[in-house]
């Protein structure tokens, strides 16, 4: 190769480097939040307790002993005392993490995808077809959350499907009140309204263009529900209408555990200690994850 030759030949190209997506650039951001990391945490280990219960629970949360019933914490073998019935505290507050994080997590996640398949069908179809599914909508905005738990707690009967069901049925409104306002507002963009005039069916226009953009908003929005729907889930179970005796739940402990605060106070406020803890895990968490979707900010 001659020395004109070399001069001739291209340089060589740099490689290029992909820039992150999207959602590399959310974890990125959520990973320097501290006080979301921690909140993170603190729902990772109950998450790992509520599991494996049956490997790290002390005691059998079923067994009472009258003898012991209503032991201060630091009691020996008891180590955050015992209930009204003998029973060790700090075994069913684990095993009441089961029920409890069953209670808020599955009612908001069941609400999350039907309340955003109507919000979003709402939102991309427009005209009478929204009208008729908003007004519905709104029917339900009538009623407090809570005195519609209850109703509908009371009218099904009290049990775990109940209060579920019930739930899941006070959360679907909201969600669908918000897919269906952020998905009118992504439906009115320049690409949604090519791929439309470029003759796409609009289910692939939905799948494609439309539930990238409003899937976010929403699951952060459902996430800010869990604290929620713990709070009400206790308060089902300490009047009786959600889980029943015997069964540890917190809210249910709660209520067993009423009649005790003036003979052991510390131990009666421990399962509304650990409701509390959770909400406000879950509401950090919500926070820090809003937040980190923020990209513009």
């Amino acid at each position: 190769m001659t020395a004109m030759d070399l001069i001739r030949a291209p340089a060589p190209l740099a490689p290029v480097e992909r820039s992150p997506g999207y959602w590399a650039l959310v974890l990125k951001r959520l990973s320097r939040d501290k006080v979301a990391m921690l909140a993170l945490l603190v729902i990772v280990l109950l998450v790992l307790a509520a599991i494996f219960a049956p490997y790290i629970a002390p005691a059998d949360p079923y067994k009472s002993s009258m003898l012991r019933r209503l032991r201060p914490i630091g009691t020996p073998g008891y180590p955050l005392g015992a209930d009204e019935l003998g029973r060790d505290m700090l075994t069913r507050l684990i095993y009441g993490a089961r029920l409890s994080l069953l209670m808020g997590i599955t009612p908001v996640f069941i609400a999350f995808a039907i309340g955003s398949t109507i919000g979003v069908a709402a939102g991309y179809i427009g005209g009478a077809f929204n009208t008729v599914v908003m007004r519905t909508i709104d029917v339900f905005y009538a009623f407090p959350s809570v005195l519609l738990a209850i109703a509908l707690s009371g009218a099904l009967g009290a049990g775990i499907f109940s209060g579920l069901l019930s739930l899941t049925i006070v959360f679907i409104p909201p969600i669908a009140r918000i897919a269906e306002s952020v998905t009118t507002q992504v439906r009115k963009i320049d690409y949604v309204e090519a791929a439309r005039a470029s003759g796409a069916p609009g289910f692939t226009i939905v799948r494609v263009h439309v539930l990238g953009n409003v899937l976010g908003p929403i699951f952060v929005y459902a996430t800010s529900l869990i604290s929620v729907s713990m709070i009400l889930a206790s308060g089902l179970s300490f009047l009786g209408l959600g889980v029943k005796p015997p069964e540890p739940e917190w809210g249910l402990m709660l209520n067993t555990l009423r009649n005790a605060i003036y003979v052991a106070p510390w131990v009666a406020a421990l399962p509304g200690a650990m409701i509390f803890m959770t909400s406000i895990a879950f509401n950090l968490l919500s926070d820090g994850l809003r937040s980190a979707m923020d990209i513009k900010a």
